[in-house]
């Protein structure tokens, strides 16, 4: 049975407007434990009860290489890219080009910052708003803007990020901003202390532009907030952009700053990525320190960049990378490089468990193997792999993520369960319903799920699927303002990514191509351990291939 594929789609009830409220109000009543075993049914949670995994478990995917650091550390700046990506078509403002415009005296960061400022207002009082980012503090926007200025006046910026437009998710603290999670609830005082991500973009002089909005509490990938507004898809504002990191991706389709911070526990970044067509990269568990960011799903959650182009996923990668004496995880990696980032892909050997890769809607299993084709004629060698079990990894991830996300939200549930979304409260009441068995059971599947990977990489160097099972769907009327649960296209979207979170592998979602109807397909990317270098010069090789498409919502800043 190992070389059968399992792996499922799931069908359960589409619920909006007044029926979801209903249901929210049974699952979380006395009649809840009536109606959950049909549910878990459907979902495979029974199923998963009846199987007898004898793995011993593993609660986190530290993948350690005897090396313990005891000083922070990133990538040697000698080996940053020292040129933006060279693409086709259409190329999203990079980073080097917001450097050469300031060094060449083209523009300054404070002229910049108003660009972005007023661009952030307009795009959000459109129609439909765009709600990319949430909250922005202006006065604390243009000081950093006058103090990059007056550093490229003096002759002395602080290197090529300094004056850059960065937006970051509202799940990492980011003074002098409150952290919302997402909510409604949370965040009611400033951060007093940035996390370690935003520390470093601060120190190395980025524009930070304001706080991005997020599916709450990062429990769901399509983007819906009741809470802060819908973010919208600038490639068509009529379509989710994927979440949970939803508002990062969109500011950087929509073109208002070069790249954004956002957090991974189930594709989390890769999934708006994909939706938005840009570049999404969740390293290795470990390699970036979670210190500062919301303590939701600590066993399987990753900070990382999304940007418009590889080179930029590349730099940011190198900036926040590395071990960082706040998170103890982060210590037991090797030095983190991007050595031979930019090399050909001559010689590289891809693999593809074809019933997976194929799993998906047509349009997206084309534009996908016609990209893998674009590889071969680079020289790639594609190899057909088996990846056993991963119907048990989908429900493993699942478990493992609503689990400590409810426990997370102990704290704050009995007095503000109320106060959450219609779709976070259903979620977050199902979990409530799995056991500590199934906890276990879960921690088990990943020690298998690690091992299968193990297996599948004695022999190939990176394994390619779709980022994920569709493109952005489109935004249901039904589910506005309030939400709605769609758990069966959610299951749809994120096929490919729960994979690398449970097994803590890196992963990268990059543009492969687009719909009929111009709606950006991703391709994503799974690495061996610590090699997110080999994953970034896929991204940068597909970059060369793909005739890149301008999203339908653009604000030029440079």
């Amino acid at each position: 049975m190992k070389d059968v594929y399992d792996l499922k789609s799931v069908k359960l009830p589409y619920l909006s407007g007044a029926l979801l409220k209903l249901f929210v109000s049974l699952v979380e009543g006395p009649l809840g434990g009536l109606l959950t075993p049909s549910l878990f049914e459907s979902a495979g949670v029974n199923w998963l009860r009846r199987q007898n995994f004898d793995d011993a478990p593993t609660t986190t995917p530290i993948h350690y290489t005897g090396q313990v650091h005891s000083e922070a550390a990133s990538v040697p700046e000698q080996e940053w890219p020292n040129k933006p990506s060279e693409g086709k078509g259409f190329r999203f403002a990079s980073i080097h080009d917001y450097a050469a415009a300031y060094r060449a005296g083209k523009t300054t960061p404070e002229e910049v910052a108003k660009k972005v400022l007023d661009a952030i207002a307009a795009s959000n009082a459109a129609n439909p708003p765009l709600r990319a980012i949430i909250v922005v503090d202006r006065e604390e926007v243009l000081r950093m803007a006058r103090e990059s200025t007056q550093r490229f006046k003096d002759g002395h910026p602080l290197g090529l990020f300094d004056g850059m437009p960065v937006a970051v998710k509202d799940e990492l603290d980011m003074t002098p901003y409150p952290t919302t999670v997402g909510t409604a609830f949370l965040g009611k005082a400033p951060a007093q202390e940035d996390a370690t991500v935003v520390a470093r973009l601060r120190a190395a002089g980025a524009l930070l532009i304001g706080k991005a909005n997020m599916h709450e509490i990062g429990i769901n990938v399509t983007g819906l907030n009741p809470h802060h507004g819908t973010t919208r898809n600038p490639y068509n504002p009529n379509h989710f952009t994927g979440g949970s990191s939803s508002g990062s991706a969109t500011a950087v389709a929509a073109g208002l700053c070069p790249v954004a911070i956002g957090a991974d526990g189930g594709g989390s970044i890769r999934i708006p990525a994909s939706f938005c067509g840009v570049v999404g990269l969740k390293a290795t568990y470990g390699r970036v320190s979670e210190f500062g960011a919301a303590p939701l799903d600590w066993s399987i959650a990753h900070v990382g960049p999304l940007a418009g182009s590889a080179t930029d996923a590349a730099l940011t990668y190198a900036l926040i990378a590395g071990p960082d004496p706040q998170d103890p995880t982060s210590l037991l990696q090797p030095s983190p490089s991007l050595a031979g980032w930019d090399a050909p892909l001559k010689g590289l050997k891809i693999g593809v468990y074809w019933p997976w890769f194929r799993h998906a809607e047509a349009e997206v299993v084309s534009a996908c193997e016609s990209l893998l084709r674009q590889f071969e004629s680079l020289g790639c060698e594609i190899r057909e792999i088996t990846i056993p079990d991963l119907e048990a990894n989908r429900i493993a991830h699942t478990v493992t993520i609503t689990s400590e996300m409810a426990q997370a939200m102990n704290a704050t549930y009995p007095q503000h369960h109320h106060e959450h979304g219609l779709d976070v409260r259903l979620n977050l009441a199902l979990a409530r319903k799995f056991t500590a068995t199934d906890y276990v059971t879960a921690q088990r599947i990943r020690t298998r799920m690690i091992n299968h990977f193990k297996a599948a990489f004695q022999s190939v160097d990176v394994i390619l699927t779709p980022a994920t099972g569709i493109a952005a769907p489109a935004i249901p009327a039904d589910a506005l303002p309030d939400g709605n649960s769609d758990l069966t296209t959610t299951i749809e979207i994120m096929r490919f990514a729960t994979a690398a979170n449970l097994t803590g592998l890196p992963a990268i979602s990059f543009p492969a191509g687009y719909t009929a109807r111009g709606l950006p397909i991703g391709m994503q990317a799974i690495g061996k351990a610590w090699d997110e270098s080999t994953l970034l010069r896929l991204a940068l090789a597909a970059e060369q291939v793909i005739e890149h498409k301008a999203p339908q919502v653009l604000y030029p800043i440079l």
